[in-house]
C-alpha cells in the first residue's frame, strides 16, 4: 500500500494518521514479516490491524541451486481457489546481484522459443505477490539489480508492475535508484507508451528478428505491435542520461545471426540510443530451433559494435536448472499444490 492508501487504512480504524508513516516505515525501511513486529505501535492498535490485514509476506518452498552459484525459487501466489507458483531466479555475479522477477503465472504472448508461454496463461500476479519475490527473498540484502524479465509479459500487468517499481523507487518506499530496474517487453500497443510516460525505470524489448515476418512467426505480438512500430515510439524519449534502452536478442544458428541481420538491426536502430544483448537459445521440448554458435554470435557482436551499438554477449546462467532465459515454468506446480504455502524451506 502507498502511504496515502495507509492513512486512509488507519482512519477508518480509529487510529491517530501518525500511524500510517509507522506502519510505512516498518514495511518498506525495517521490512518485517508480521504487524506483531511493529513494536512502536501500541499493543491494542497492533491487534487491531491483525484482525483485518497481513504483512503478506509468504517465503519460497522450493529451491534449486546451479553449480554457477544462480539459485531458482518457487514462490506461492495465493488466488480465491487456489495456490498457484511463480519462479524467480536469484544470480550472484562477483559485486553484482541480480533478481530476475515473474509478474504473471505463466504468459499468453506465447512466442516460440519460451518456455513459460506454453504453459499458458493463469492468471496475473498482484503487486504484492511481486513484491514478495523480493521482500521474502532469503538473499534480499545483498541485491543491486531487478529485472522483470521472469515468467510474464510485464506490460501485460501494467498497474501491478508500475506499483511495485514505485515503492522500490519511492522516498518513502525502498528508496532504490530506478537505474538498478529494467522493465522486459515484447511491446504492447498503449502500455508500453505508458510505461514510458509514468516510469523512470530503464526498459529492455525482446527484439529476437528484425524481420517482420520472421519475428511474427517467432512473437504472435508483432502483429497487434510491429518492431518498427515499437522503434518509432522509444525515438520519441531521450535514453542518453541515466534512463537506458536496450534490446534482448536471442541468436538462432542460420536463422537470425547472419550480417544480412546485422544489417537489419543497424538500419532499425539509428538515431536511438541504445544497446543490444545477444542470447544464447537455450533448448525447450517440442520446439526445433538451431542454438547459434559462439563465432556467428561474435560476429555479430563485432558487427553491431563497430556500427555503433553496443553489443554484448550474456552469459548464461542457471541452464542446469532450468533457470535460464526462456526456460522458467511452473512445470511442478501440481505436485507442490498440497504443501501449506507458508512453509519456508531450510537454506543451508
Amino acid at each position: 500500500m502507498t502511504p496515502a492508501e495507509l492513512k486512509a487504512l488507519v482512519a477508518s480504524l480509529g487510529m491517530p494518521a501518525f500511524t500510517a508513516k509507522q506502519v510505512a516505515q516498518w514495511l518498506y525501511v525495517k521490512h518485517v514479516k508480521s504487524i506483531d513486529e511493529m513494536t512502536n505501535l501500541s499493543k491494542q492498535n497492533r491487534e487491531l490491524l491483525s484482525e483485518h490485514f497481513e504483512v503478506g509476506a509468504m517465503a519460497p518452498i522450493d529451491c534449486q541451486r546451479s553449480k554457477d552459484g544462480t539459485i531458482k525459487y518457487l514462490f506461492p501466489v495465493q488466488t480465491a481457489d487456489s495456490v498457484l507458483f511463480v519462479e524467480t531466479v536469484f544470480i550472484p555475479d562477483h559485486d553484482r546481484a541480480t533478481l530476475c522477477v515473474s509478474c504473471q503465472v505463466g504468459c499468453k504472448m506465447n512466442c516460440l522459443f519460451c518456455q513459460t508461454g506454453k504453459q499458458g496463461w493463469q492468471g496475473n500476479l498482484t503487486a504484492a505477490d511481486i513484491l514478495n519475490q523480493i521482500y521474502a527473498l532469503p538473499e534480499v540484502d545483498q541485491l543491486t539489480n531487478i529485472v522483470f524479465m521472469g515468467q510474464g509479459e510485464p506490460m501485460d500487468n501494467l498497474d501491478a508492475v508500475l506499483r511495485v517499481t514505485e515503492i522500490m523507487t519511492a522516498d518513502w518506499g525502498w528508496q532504490w535508484s530506478p537505474k538498478r530496474i529494467t522493465v522486459s517487453s515484447v511491446g504492447v500497443k498503449g502500455k508500453l507508451k505508458r510505461f514510458l510516460d509514468e516510469s523512470p525505470c530503464h526498459v529492455a524489448i525482446s527484439m529476437h528478428s528484425p524481420l517482420h515476418e520472421q519475428r511474427l512467426q517467432l512473437m504472435p505480438a508483432e502483429k497487434a505491435m510491429p518492431l518498427e512500430e515499437t522503434i518509432a515510439l522509444l525515438k520519441q524519449y531521450d535514453f542518453t542520461h541515466q534512463r537506458r534502452c536496450s534490446f534482448e536478442y536471442i541468436c538462432f544458428g542460420g536463422l537470425n545471426d547472419s550480417p544480412l541481420y546485422g544489417r537489419e538491426i543497424v538500419r532499425l536502430l539509428e538515431g536511438l540510443e541504445c544497446r543490444v544483448n545477444l542470447i544464447r537459445f537455450h533448448e525447450i521440448p517440442g520446439v526445433n530451433l538451431p542454438a547459434s554458435d559462439e563465432k556467428r554470435m561474435e560476429a555479430l557482436r563485432d558487427y553491431l559494435t563497430a556500427h555503433g551499438i553496443t553489443t554484448t554477449i550474456r552469459a548464461s546462467r542457471g541452464q542446469d536448472i532450468f533457470a535460464a532465459c526462456g526456460l522458467l515454468s511452473t512445470a511442478r506446480q501440481n505436485e507442490l499444490k498440497e504443501q501449506p504455502s507458508n512453509k519456508a524451506i531450510t537454506f543451508k
